[in-house]
């Protein structure tokens, strides 16, 4: 399996573990409950040297809230994923290194309804 899509099952899996819902095909539908998780765009670079294979994955996962009061609800969401993505040491396939996280908290003004939209950028290394 390639890494990246090794990397996004791994996510999925333990962000549903920890009871949030969480959305992998796009964005869901109209009506969907708040807060809920996306996982977004995936990257993926690969260096080989002598004929092995490692590099770095990037996932960006996208928290929202219906409620613009709610920061304290997004921020400990992302505190969860970001511990997940801390954890993830090994799969099937690969051993990771996660090596940066980048998170922001903005206004979200794309629905009838202010939103609070809470951003993770992270980084992995695979080997």
């Amino acid at each position: 399996m390639d890494p990246q899509q090794e990397l996004f099952t791994r996510l999925l899996t333990e962000i549903r573990k920890k009871g949030y819902d969480v959305y992998d095909d796009g964005l869901p539908a109209e009506g969907t409950p708040y807060p809920f998780i996306y996982l977004a765009d995936s990257q993926q670079t690969d260096h080989v040297i002598k004929g092995a294979v490692f590099g770095n994955v990037y996932q960006t996962i996208h928290v929202w809230h219906n409620n613009p009061k709610k920061r304290g609800t997004v921020s400990a969401i992302l505190l969860d994923v970001k511990g997940i993505c801390w954890n993830i040491r090994k799969t099937k396939n690969f051993l990771w290194c996660p090596m940066n996280t980048s998170q922001r908290i903005l206004p979200d003004n794309t629905t009838k309804r202010p939103l609070l939209h809470g951003v993770l950028d992270t980084e992995f290394r695979f080997y």
